[in-house]
């Protein structure tokens, strides 16, 4: 095939010893329906095999870009540096341990071209580290206003698609960087356009212990604090998104296949 073509989606994927998961996710990337994409991986300074998996891809297709910081940077630095390379006029994302359905890309930039969208998001599906599939799945409305986003998170990272023209650095410091993100382009645009299919399968973590909960309520509150809300209405707003997470965990593991 020839690829010499300028892409019209980039594809951010920040990998950080991801030697176990990055080839799966790379794999979900080519094998999408649709196919003017490039994928641009950044190597967060990985001490496993992360950087050597991925120059092995690009070397076989030429959409593949990998770049390597020196030194650790953290996720938030390191997908803007990914967004600096991009050359397609829609950025997506997707972290180097999560996989997508092969027909993601086509369904979301054709709801991007017919709604005149400047971000979008997909339904979640969910499996364990190892693999193992949770019954578990989160939709995405048809139109999610900034208000509801407000209150609960439901634009998985890896999901989301947006305009490159209107996207902004993800900020660095003690936060969910993306959340914080996610919030400021949908007030600008007054709502996202969800497809409710589950096309991105969500790699979970360990269980959540109690001290993680607590880093997280400090991230979220972070995140408030980040776009403009005072201390008691972040922590207000925080303890209603709190609610909505555990919820939805508890779901999550409830409904997990034995």
């Amino acid at each position: 095939m020839n690829y010499e073509r300028t892409p019209e989606v980039t594809i951010v994927m920040p990998a950080y010893n991801a030697a176990l998961t990055i080839g799966q996710s790379i794999e979900s990337v080519l094998q999408q329906t649709y196919q003017n994409w490039e994928l641009v991986i950044i190597n967060d300074a990985s001490a496993d095999d992360t950087k050597k998996i991925a120059s092995e891809y690009a070397c076989k297709d030429k959409r593949i870009r990998v770049f390597s910081n020196e030194k650790n940077r953290g996720v938030a630095a390191t997908r803007n540096i990914g967004i600096h390379h991009a050359q397609g006029n829609l950025l997506g994302f997707l972290d180097s341990d999560d996989l997508w359905h092969k027909t993601k890309l086509e369904k979301q930039v054709r709801l991007m071209k017919d709604n005149g969208s400047i971000i979008s998001f997909t339904g979640t599906s969910y499996i364990t580290k190892a693999g193992r599939k949770s019954k578990y799945i989160l939709l995405a409305k048809k139109a999610l206003s900034h208000k509801e986003l407000l209150h609960s998170n439901t634009m998985s990272c890896s999901s989301v698609m947006v305009r490159r023209s209107d996207m902004i650095p993800f900020p660095q410091g003690y936060m969910h960087e993306d959340y914080a993100v996610w919030l400021q382009i949908v007030k600008k645009a007054g709502q996202a356009h969800g497809l409710g299919e589950p096309l991105l399968i969500y790699r979970m973590g360990e269980a959540t212990k109690s001290s993680n909960r607590i880093r997280s309520a400090r991230m979220i509150v972070g995140v408030y604090r980040y776009v403009g809300y005072g201390r008691v209405a972040s922590f207000l707003l925080m303890l209603r998104y709190g609610w909505h997470s555990l919820s939805k965990r508890w779901l999550i593991w409830q409904l997990q296949e034995q």
